[in-house]
This record gives C-alpha cells, structure tokens and sequence, in this order.
C-alpha cells in the first residue's frame, strides 16, 4: 500500500487536468472533483477518482489541492456547508496552486486554521506545457514545516519550487511573474509586427532573437503562436486580465508605480473587448496589428 498522502483535487481545467494527472503516475491517489464531466471521465482515465462534490472529494483526503480560475472560485469551493473548510479532516493540508489575490489567500489561511486544516498559497507558472511536462515554477507562501512536508508533491508537478515568505507571498511572486511574462509577449508581438513589416524572414528573425540577450522563456514558448498565428489557449486572456488587475491593485496598495504594466494592462483588457478574450495571452499580437493597419 502507498505511504503516500491521499489526494482531493478541486479543478480540472487545462492547468488542472494535466497536474492532477502527474501526480497519478507519480503514484499518490488522486480523487478529483470538477463541474465538467468530460474532465472527471479524463481523470479517471489516468487512473484517478471522480468525486461528485467537494465534500465527498476532500473527506477522506490528507492534502486538498485547488486549481480555479480566480479568488470568487477559491472562496465558493473553500467556504460553506459543503465547501472544503467544513468537510476535511483537521490537520489535513490545503493547497491552492490558483492564482488569486495575496490577501483571499491570508484571509483562506486565517479561516483554516481555526478549522485545524493547513494552508499554502502555491501558484504555478509555466503554462499548460510546463502543466503535461510537469516543469512548472511553484512560487508558495507558508509556514516552512507545511512546505517542507509539501515539497515532494510539488516535485511531481514543477522543477523551480520556492517557498517566497508567509501566507500571501507566493500570490504576490505570482503577480510580480504576470506582469514580466504579459509586458515580454507585449514586447515580442510588437516586434513580430515591426519585423513583419520590415519584409525580415520572420522564423529566422525570432531563431536568431531567441539565442541572444532578446531570447527568452516567453519568446521559446509562444513563438510558433505568433508564427502560425496559432492562439489556442494555453493561458487565456480572461485569466491573464484578471492577473493584471491583481498585480495592478496590490502594487496600488504598497505605493509601486507599474507605468508600463498599466499600458499592457489596458491592452489586454482592449482584446477582451474585442471579442479575443478566450483566445491565448499571445494573441496580444491581434492588438498591435490593429494598432498598426495590419489585417488581423
């Protein structure tokens, strides 16, 4: 039989289904719950459990870990009768790999605890690739013996894993990571259009930028989207302007000026408007061809 922790994982989107399922081939089980049949049936598949509610998800399980959309998400499966904080067993350890605001992460682990559950902030970046290729960075804020305990199933999912401080801090790292990654896509769409336009052999162009100081994470990963014009989500608009709004709002709160995330931010929120919002956050290059005359 396994020593491993029992499992309850709360959200199979396209972040979720791939991380619950490495932790599966890692050998912890896993039991999932979900709105979307077809998610829980993939679940199963893999050699998980389908729960058909929180409550019974998490009940018998020692790590609960919740991957949803936003803070409103995390508060409805956390809070309640039949929410996580009143079905699990005291002292089993809440992990939220969402990405919502610092603060709904504090006010979760003020509330746990007085449950007896543990809680850590744990959002992940590296998109729905690093998600299958479990190369996820895992930024968690926390007490260090819950993180040292956590460490091995983080393991299963990421390769850079980092507690950054107290309840909140991995959410407020995760803000800092979305204004770089959404101000570096800006920053590679706009090139992609001046090269374009220049009548530069694009793919060459982006080989020889991604080998030197230009290159980077964000230019290896979407660089075929903005090739093939390929903006199938791998990390959504929607998601992404919730993001900015979290980054914009906590850096408002400790007095930090984001003069070029503010621009990116309104951007981002202009392909929302537009109809773009369910498309890849690379398809901020849908914005700057507008800008520019270009067909999009």
């Amino acid at each position: 039989m396994s020593t491993l922790p029992k499992v309850a994982w709360i959200g199979l989107g396209i972040m979720g289904s791939p991380m619950s399922e490495n932790l599966v081939k890692a050998g912890y089980d896993v039991t999932g719950h979900t709105l979307e049949r077809e998610k829980l049936d993939r679940l199963t598949a893999a050699g998980g459990t389908a729960a058909a509610s929180v409550a019974e998800a998490v009940r018998d399980a020692d790590v609960i870990v919740t991957m949803v959309p936003a803070s409103p998400q995390v508060e409805a499966v956390a809070y309640g009768p039949d929410g996580i904080l009143e079905n699990a067993r005291r002292g089993a350890l809440l992990i939220d790999m969402s990405s919502i605001t610092p603060q709904t992460s504090v006010d979760l682990a003020d509330a746990a605890k007085d449950k007896g559950i543990r809680v850590l902030d744990a959002p992940v970046s590296g998109g729905e690739a690093g998600a299958i290729e479990a190369v996820l960075s895992i930024m968690v804020g926390g007490d260090q013996a819950d993180f040292d305990e956590a460490k091995p199933l983080f393991e299963a999912l990421g390769k850079t894993i980092v507690r950054c401080g107290p309840h909140g801090s991995g959410q407020t790292v995760k803000a800092a990571n979305q204004l770089i990654v959404a101000v570096n896509i800006q920053a590679c769409a706009e090139a992609v259009v001046f090269l374009e336009k220049s009548g530069v052999d694009l793919a060459a162009a982006l080989d020889v930028l991604g080998g030197g100081l230009a290159g980077s994470t964000v230019l290896a990963r979407k660089k075929d989207n903005f090739l093939k014009r390929d903006f199938t989500p791998g990390f959504r608009i929607d998601l992404h302007h919730k993001d900015m709004g979290i980054v914009t709002d906590a850096a408002r709160t400790v007095g930090a000026a984001l003069p070029v995330g503010a621009v990116v931010t309104q951007l981002v929120a202009s392909l929302r408007a537009q109809g773009d919002g369910g498309l890849d956050h690379s398809a901020l290059l849908r914005a700057v061809e507008r800008l520019s005359g270009a067909r999009v």
